[in-house]
């Protein structure tokens, strides 16, 4: 083919449904829809995105950020106020771009401590949450020169307090999801909750302009990826069609602040926080985040100096390497990204309208749909549905620190339950035993997934060596004398062996059985002593509260 012949050479256009037939082709007889995912927030992720969205997302995100980037905002932590300055000025050294402080706990601080603050406050953004009003912290204000203090900008979430004369940039009118984020509530819940409560919030000022220029909005970002990232963008869009309704075409421009979910960390492996939090983190630089607040892996037992450099490296890398702080809306052109944005946006802003109904916040609430939510997000846990790695899938069977750190309120975690029951068998558990029956290939299946299942609760198995008789297995159950055992192999070579197992099964241990099993062989084996099963898909949680149940009333005894 010549140069000339190739340049005339033209592509057929590939269409979704040619596409479609082949996905199907691939599946082996399983139906389209396998590779359709359903949300939390009731939307379904397709496998393809071929057409721009109706909804120009793109362009109302563009005008909605002032400049492109983000504040490095990692929180100071210290256990005095001297400890607080000390940190505070070393990791502006190191590369934080503001003053973070979480007022839970109060420090004294007396007038030179709070003079060295304010020469911070006049040069660095300042965020500043769950404070109270009584907060000696907040005395630092009046000791910023008057020249400056047109210059200081940030947020400020504490009640009943009046701001000092001239803090111009300074807003104090937030709503932060925080705590309804870690209740249950999911993206669509959460974008609905805030235009609520702005709606609630501009009720009380003279005009909208008054109430935007002090308006702020925090939200937590969790571990869904794609879903945070169009969550931050669906807030702009939604900002946008809520200014609107007070007649203004284009709406002011609004801090939309970040900072890493607690929700699915856990205590255990907790290096694995460090990779959700960095997760969280790019989330919210491609979703357009103002500023973004990392928490340390540890933070549920205390940070230490390391953890603290690891989250605010975290962003310094993300500012240095991927060169995304030079672009506005970097997730926009996606369509993926942009179709999601505009099924939240339409979601959101039904549900914002159905809770405007109700008479406001207070009303919706209850009707318990955040609790539901909760329900069902727990429910995809234990059953593995929602995989949270080092907890309740590939747990790695280390020493634990069950400690609490008290320096944030606590909040309702994914993998509590799954701590717990570490936490219980840490003490004492089972001589556990997976008893292989057939070839390496029929069971070792089974034996990989059971030793997995039980090392979420804490539990360390070992295996059998092989046997090709129930016989053989009960010699070796009277040697070796655990308390605990479970059949893996085959299904029909479990058929075979288990009721002559279950027949001469030595005193004081307690059989499971590996695989589903219909309804009724399940309850004849239970009627010959069997005590349950361990499957795919299977509560977790429940199974193993059942196995420490049973082994604590039963062979203990």
């Amino acid at each position: 083919m010549t140069i000339d012949n190739m340049k005339k050479t033209t592509f057929e256009k590939v269409g979704f449904e040619q596409w479609k037939e082949l996905a199907v082709n691939s599946l082996k007889g399983k139906p389209y829809e396998k590779l359709v995912t359903r949300t939390l927030e009731g939307i379904e992720l397709e496998p393809l995105y071929f057409e721009k969205p109706e909804l120009d997302s793109s362009s109302t995100v563009l005008s909605m950020k002032r400049t492109p980037g983000w504040i490095i905002a990692q929180q100071t932590i210290a256990d005095s106020s001297a400890h607080f300055l000390e940190q505070l000025e070393d990791s502006l050294k190191k590369g934080n771009e503001a003053i973070v402080y979480d007022g839970t706990h109060q420090f004294d601080w007396n007038d030179d401590q709070l003079l060295r603050l304010s020469s911070f406050i006049s040069k660095y953004p300042v965020f500043l949450f769950n404070v109270r009003n009584d907060d000696p912290l907040l005395r630092a204000f009046d000791f910023v020169h008057h020249e400056v203090r047109e210059a200081v900008s940030g947020t400020i979430q504490v009640e009943d307090w009046v701001m000092p004369v001239g803090y111009n940039n300074i807003r104090t009118a937030g709503v932060d999801l925080w705590k309804e984020h870690h209740e249950g509530a999911d993206a669509v819940t959460e974008l609905a909750f805030a235009l609520a409560e702005a709606a609630r919030i501009a009720a009380d000022y003279e005009s909208f302009q008054a109430f935007a220029d002090n308006y702020f909005v925090r939200f937590p970002v969790d571990t869904h990826f794609f879903m945070e990232i169009a969550k931050l963008r669906a807030f702009r869009v939604l900002w946008q069609a809520f200014a609107q309704g007070y007649n203004f075409d284009e709406a002011p421009f609004i801090p939309v602040l970040a900072v890493t979910s607690l929700r699915s960390f856990s205590k255990l492996d907790p290096y694995v926080n460090l990779l959700r939090a960095g997760n969280e983190t790019f989330a919210a630089v491609l979703g357009g985040a103002d500023m973004i607040q990392a928490h340390p892996h540890n933070i549920l037992t205390g940070p230490n100096a390391s953890s603290i450099r690891y989250s605010r490296n975290m962003q310094l890398v993300l500012k240095e390497e991927t060169h995304v702080e030079k672009v506005l809306d970097p997730a926009g052109g996606s369509y993926f990204i942009e179709k999601l944005t505009e099924q939240l946006v339409e979601k959101s802003w039904e549900l914002f309208l159905e809770i405007d109904s109700m008479g406001g916040m207070e009303h919706f609430q209850k009707g318990k749909r955040i609790q539901e939510l909760s329900l069902k997000l727990q429910a995809e846990t234990a059953n593995g549905r929602k995989s949270l790695i080092g907890t309740n899938i590939y747990a790695e069977l280390a020493a634990v620190n069950f400690e609490d750190w008290g320096g944030f309120h606590p909040v309702a975690r994914l993998a509590e339950p799954f701590e717990g029951l570490r936490h219980s068998f840490s003490e004492k558990q089972p001589k556990t035993v997976l008893l292989t029956f057939g070839k390496l290939k029929d069971f070792k299946p089974r034996a990989d997934f059971v030793s997995g299942f039980l090392a979420a609760g804490g539990i360390k198995s070992d295996w059998s060596p092989v046997f090709d008789s129930a016989e053989h297995a009960i010699e070796w159950l009277q040697k070796e004398k655990p308390e605990y055992a479970i059949v893996c192999g085959k299904d029909e070579v479990v058929a075979a062996v288990l009721e002559t197992l279950l027949g001469q099964l030595p005193v004081g241990i307690m059989l499971d059985v590996a695989g589903k099993i219909d309804e009724k062989t399940l309850q004849h084996w239970k009627q010959l002593g069997l005590n349950g099963i361990v499957f795919n898909g299977q509560n977790k949680i429940e199974k193993l509260q059942d196995i420490l149940n049973s082994w604590q009333g039963g062979s203990r005894k």
